[in-house]
């Protein structure tokens, strides 16, 4: 069978938004707001919940924040669909703006839905899905859950060093979950391998309409 580029975008929209959602909801249920796992010295599972955009960034309100993400998604979606029948576009550049659109739906998933279908325990205790008192927000307003931590080295600057001498540095501080990993590994692919490919869409299109005159 032939995996066209509708396919493929299709697969990989479906295969994140189930990976993300399954781990999200494992992490939510399992582990207390707070609690830290160590997998490896720089790996761990760190249960924190944001209010705002990949990698814990908040910028504006959280109803601004979740309408937007709604809106964005759509006009990815729609994007999508518009270039997959496309014979100049690539597969790869289909890929990754899939990547992109699922990444952003996951989290908005938990912006719509999780203040509604979960409680929100004092920690230890772990929350519960669907409880009987009812969530801890409306829709719209449900926080996104993350828990990839990669603490990978830390130093402290020397002290000769202007401004920042003798503190302590930690790389990699964010805190992330999969569908930020989305976002991020189809932003980057499009800006390393597919910086031009705006450019060829547009070129295409212009010999195409020259051609049916």
């Amino acid at each position: 069978m032939r995996l066209t580029k509708g396919k493929l975008s299709l697969i990989i929209i479906l295969g994140i938004l189930f990976l993300d959602q399954l781990l999200k909801i494992w992490v939510k249920t399992n582990f207390y707001l707070g609690e830290c796992v160590h997998i490896t010295d720089w790996f761990k599972l760190y249960f924190i919940e944001n209010n705002g955009m990949a990698f814990g960034m908040e910028v504006g309100s959280k109803l601004f924040l979740t309408v937007f993400r709604i809106v964005a998604v759509a006009a990815l979606i729609y994007y999508i669909c518009r270039i997959k029948s496309k014979p100049y576009i690539k597969k790869g550049y289909v890929a990754c703006w899939s990547l992109v659109a699922a990444g952003a739906a996951g989290n908005i998933l938990d912006c719509l839905f999780y203040g509604v279908i979960f409680n929100n325990p004092i920690p230890p205790e772990v929350a519960t899905f669907m409880p009987d008192g009812g969530g801890y927000a409306p829709l719209l307003y449900g926080r996104v859950v993350d828990m990839f931590y990669f603490p990978l080295f830390s130093f402290y600057w020397p002290d000769w060093v202007p401004f920042i001498g003798g503190d302590y540095f930690l790389f990699f501080q964010p805190i992330f979950n999969l569908a930020d990993a989305a976002i991020t590994v189809g932003m980057l692919s499009l800006i390393l391998f597919y910086s031009k490919s705006l450019t060829t869409t547009h070129k295409s299109k212009v010999v195409d309409s020259s051609s049916n005159e």
